[in-house]
């Protein structure tokens, strides 16, 4: 028999050796097809005699990223229809397609056959479910090899077994770490939990699953053998009563109960190691159908598996222009962010010129290159070879004339008209007519700096986010000229960098920065009410923030907020700045000298390490003190969280962002927007329209004018429309179809 997605070949010892190899793709995926034909090579194995056992593998230089797509789109479509047509018979679908990998998992673990997976790459969620449910388990040690179910990042859990198998071989402690957090286990780590077997050189790794079956491995797995125990004895031990009553403890402490999928986790181990595993099983398959039905999940998975990959796969790249392979970028300006810059772009393979004022400026900026890659070697994440080649790309240079054949230009000198003017005359003077120069400025717009370049159609924003090496996130910004190649080229180029792209037309402060500096003010409103400082960061964090935004204001720079208001007021007039605003930052540079966390004292005070930074205790003196019992932490959750999701909506209205799916992913990866939302507009589609649009009245009447809902979302709750409906990213491609 010949399968689309597998080639089964059978040794002379009887072995099957199933490769996983789906043409047209660059990564294994699961799909139905795929379980299909996985399904038909269980029954197919077990019926042929001469079959003594299955070796599964990849034959890409992955093994697996887990589910596709495709699969996981129609799921959801699927609920949708099917619930408007019969509610109770939707939930059974939900229920019995949530269980076709976990049980066919499980039945490939009962076959009667030894099946051993030999892991030659990433092997994630699904996939290493079904290794789990293979009777041997072999992973290569090269270093591309990573193994996770990190479902829980996208607002779901592992679901084909994983709750089960997992703390049944490992300790339930390791189990519950791994699976809360979604961490990638290196092979070295997996084999110290007892998840893999054994680990071995890339090119043993076949014969060794081979040897396995030679050498009489079992076809039963270890729960199944009479008299099995959990590690560390299951629920019912002196261990287990230390684990259990502290385990939802620090789950809450790390995310404030956001996220009902984790909180399902700890569930399907409690309950699953007191029952036998097939009901488990069961117990996991009517979680995971719960889970699938929340809003947090529907969310997540949009946002941060759909989108995400849809954007960086170029799903905004204009259509007929040919792709960019880049044989050489200039950077201009060899501070910490253009340093940063040609390190990720070295990174990539391409060559980087990296040019500043003179030469030891430069030389300067590639040692911000050699002290990441020194630390990059020193945590095995680059091997010495391999930093060295990095660093060789990089060239330091003091003349423009070294850009004469640059494809792409990337400026990122000070934040300041005159000195880009300077730069964008002088990079011209030598860029081939061809090329495409791009500005790293992070507020000033793209529209009027343009007006300095000869091609403008040619000129175009590429914002970075600090630190550039851990940042995902890349804005496009539009000037009112740019044209689709200077646009095509910058995603090829953020594409090249494995980054993920949002394309935003021009605006002072574009997306990201507008909804960051909201949530800044919006702290600054609360401390000029009293509101206590620590209840302002604590609700910021219950909310779903990675940090508050006292904390997120001194990582930025108070000092950097100042000129930024003083920028508004010299441009936009008086009344662009509440002038309480300006009257505490004021004080904060210019009186106190409190910086951030640059000069080690913002909002915070930063002491010398190992101590951790605190809040400033006189910041509770500058302003009269509410009682804290009188301040609602729900209230302000929601103002922190409205303020934002109120600044996207405006920038959509404006014509700023005009894919919701940029909005969203923005948000998350630009500054860490409430990740379980799925956004800063999937916040207001999870909770609709109108009741966002109801709290915010609530919130105006009480806390001020900016919180009065936009024409726009006035008029969406009127009509009971979502944003991804109203500008639904989907609509050619659904009109073709």
């Amino acid at each position: 028999m010949t399968y689309t997605n597998f080639k089964v070949e059978t040794d002379a010892d009887g072995i099957a050796l199933v490769t996983w190899d789906m043409p047209d793709k660059s990564m294994n995926v699961f799909t139905v097809d795929v379980m299909d034909e996985i399904e038909a090579i269980v029954d197919a194995t077990v019926a042929d005699e001469a079959v003594k056992g299955v070796v599964f593998t990849s034959g890409k230089k992955t093994f697996s990223g887990g589910a596709d797509l495709t699969m996981i789109k129609g799921m959801f479509s699927m609920i949708g229809e099917e619930k408007a047509k019969d509610p109770a018979g939707a939930v059974q679908k939900l229920f019995d397609a949530a269980g076709r990998m976990n049980w066919l998992w499980r039945k490939i673990e009962t076959n009667g056959k030894p099946w051993v997976s030999a892991i030659n790459g990433t092997c994630m969620g699904g996939a290493f479910e079904l290794s789990l449910a293979c009777h041997g388990r072999v992973a290569s040690n090269h270093k591309s090899v990573k193994m996770a179910l990190p479902e829980v990042k996208v607002g779901i859990f592992p679901g084909a077994g994983g709750t089960q198998r997992v703390p049944r071989l490992a300790d339930a402690q390791s189990a519950l770490q791994m699976m809360t957090t979604g961490q990638s286990l290196t092979p070295a780590r997996a084999k110290a939990m007892n998840l893999v077997h054994q680990v071995v050189e890339p090119d043993q790794l076949v014969p060794a699953a081979k040897q396995m079956i030679k050498d009489g491995l079992k076809p039963v797995a270890p729960w199944d053998e009479k008299g099995f125990k959990a590690p560390g004895g299951g629920i019912w031990t002196p261990q287990a009563a230390q684990l259990w009553p502290a385990a939802p403890a620090i789950l809450r402490r790390e995310s404030a109960g956001n996220y009902p999928a984790a909180l399902a986790i700890l569930k399907c181990v409690y309950e699953g190691l007191q029952v036998p595993f097939d009901t488990g099983l069961r117990i996991e398959q009517r979680y995971f159908t719960e889970i699938l039905q929340t809003t947090e999940a529907f969310s997540m998975i949009r946002s941060l598996f759909v989108s995400m990959q849809e954007l960086a796969k170029g799903a905004r790249r204009p259509a007929g222009v040919e792709k960019t392979e880049f044989k050489h970028i200039g950077v201009v300006g060899a501070g910490f962010m253009g340093a940063s810059i040609a390190y990720v772009t070295a990174a990539a393979g391409i060559p980087v010129t990296l040019i500043d004022r003179d030469m030891e400026a430069a030389g300067k900026g590639k040692t911000v290159s050699e002290g990441l890659v020194a630390g990059a070697i020193g945590k095995g994440r680059l091997t010495k070879e391999d930093g060295e080649k990095l660093l060789s790309l990089i060239t330091p240079s003091d003349d423009y004339a070294s850009l004469s054949n640059a494809d792409l230009v990337i400026e990122a000198v000070f934040e300041d008209r005159k000195v880009k003017k300077g730069v964008i005359e002088a990079v011209e003077a030598v860029l081939p007519e061809t090329s495409i120069f791009a500005s790293n400025t992070s507020t000033l717009p793209i529209t009027g700096l343009a007006e300095n370049s000869k091609r403008p159609e040619q000129f175009i924003g590429v914002h970075f986010f600090s630190p550039v090496e851990k940042m995902m996130l890349t804005e496009v910004i539009l000037g009112e000229q740019t044209g689709d190649k200077a646009l095509a080229v910058a995603l090829d180029y953020v594409a090249a960098i494995k980054k993920t792209p949002i394309v935003v037309n021009d605006t002072r402060g574009f997306y990201v920065n507008r909804c960051v500096f909201r949530y800044i003010n919006e702290a600054y409103d609360m401390l000029i009410e009293g509101v206590p400082p620590v209840m302002i960061e604590n609700a910021a964090k219950f909310a779903g923030m990675p940090v508050g935004p006292l904390s997120l204001n001194d990582e930025v720079a108070i000092d950097l907020s100042y000129k930024i208001m003083k920028a508004s007021i010299a441009d936009l007039g008086p009344k662009s700045v509440k002038p309480e605003h300006m009257a505490l930052v004021e004080k904060m540079v210019d009186v106190l000298g409190r910086l951030g966390r640059k000069n080690a004292k913002g909002f915070y005070d930063y002491p010398p390490k190992p101590a951790k930074k605190s809040l400033w205790p006189d910041l509770k003196d500058l302003y009269p003190q509410k009682d804290p019992d009188e301040v609602d932490m729900t209230v302000i959750k929601q103002r922190l969280l409205a303020t934002i999701a109120l600044e996207a909506a405006r920038t959509v209205e404006e014509g700023i962002v005009t894919d919701p799916r940029e909005a969203d992913v923005g948000s998350i990866l630009g500054f860490g927007f409430a990740p379980y939302t799925g956004g800063t507009l999937s916040y207001i589609d999870g909770m609709g329209v109108k009741a966002f649009v109801e709290m915010c009245e609530k919130l105006a009447a009480a806390y001020g004018d900016h919180f009065k809902p936009t024409p726009l979302l006035v008029e969406m709750a009127a009509n009971g429309e979502t944003f991804y409906e109203r500008f639904n990213p989907y609509a050619e491609e659904q009109k073709a179809a």
